[in-house]
């Protein structure tokens, strides 16, 4: 008696992975991958053939460092990469305000056909300051397993070095860029955790970091803390924590430059 293959829909949905990325994304020369990354995230992206990204050249030119460590199962062109939609970045993967969110079931295919497929971000852990989360929660509804893996996350690793409150804490993305705009939020985000003890961590582009620090030094109570983290994991990584009078004497001989940034400020 033949047997016939179950259906497509009857075959155990494959896991979808949480792949880190290293925090050198467009800074030079890059860190040695083996240095960011443990070795089970570098063996698991070796053997994956799906992939949904947020740039699919960058998660190119990753698998090509991945390569020279762990050989690919796969030639790098046969290497399926789906983008998240521009919607995704620049308005985020949940609307506010009774919007739509973005449907990211399709970007799941290979997992409900079987195969094991990674999400990943320029920078750090995917759907964290970035997004993502869209597809981890299509995951979770469509009953696709989920497991992030290990692997630097800028975010934390600037709370853990700012000498900040670690118990207590919100990220909240990008401050406006109008200074009007960015003063107030300044001052929200100052009130807040002046009355409450919650750090408060905020990014920016980096060619606007200084801007950012100048406005954030002389907005700011002088007594505030103010922690700047520029660089993390690469060898000139520095994080300095610092009143914000202080920061004001520094002045622009105080900027972190155009490296990745994490700002935040509290107690």
């Amino acid at each position: 008696m033949s047997h016939s293959a179950p259906p497509a829909s009857a075959l155990p949905a494959g896991t979808l992975f949480l792949m880190p990325a290293p925090l050198d994304f467009g800074c030079e020369p890059p860190a040695p991958l083996e240095a960011a990354l443990p070795r089970l995230a570098i063996e698991t992206a070796a053997r994956l053939a799906f992939w949904v990204s947020e740039n699919a050249r960058s998660t190119r030119a990753f698998l090509k460092r991945v390569n020279a460590i762990a050989p690919l199962a796969q030639p790098l062109q046969a290497v399926q990469i789906a983008e998240l939609p521009r919607a995704a970045h620049k308005q985020g993967d949940h609307a506010g305000g009774g919007g739509a969110r973005f449907d990211a079931r399709a970007l799941l295919a290979p997992a409900l056909a079987g195969h094991d497929m990674a999400l990943i971000s320029e920078a750090g852990l995917p759907a964290v300051a970035d997004p993502g989360s869209s597809v981890v929660r299509a995951a979770h509804e469509a009953g696709v397993p989920v497991q992030p893996l290990a692997g630097p996350s800028s975010l934390l690793l600037a709370l853990a070095a700012s000498g900040l409150n670690g118990q207590s804490f919100a990220f909240n993305g990008y401050l406006p860029q109008e200074a009007a705009a960015r003063a107030r939020r300044i001052r929200e985000l100052e009130a807040l955790a002046l009355k409450t003890g919650q750090t408060q961590l905020f990014i920016e582009t980096p060619y606007r970091n200084a801007a950012l620090l100048h406005a954030l030094a002389h907005t700011l109570q002088p007594a505030t803390r103010l922690s700047v983290s520029r660089g993390l994991t690469l060898p000139a990584a520095r994080c300095r924590t610092l009143p914000a009078s202080a920061w004001r004497r520094l002045g622009a001989d105080a900027a972190p430059g155009r490296e990745p940034a994490i700002f935040a400020i509290g107690l």
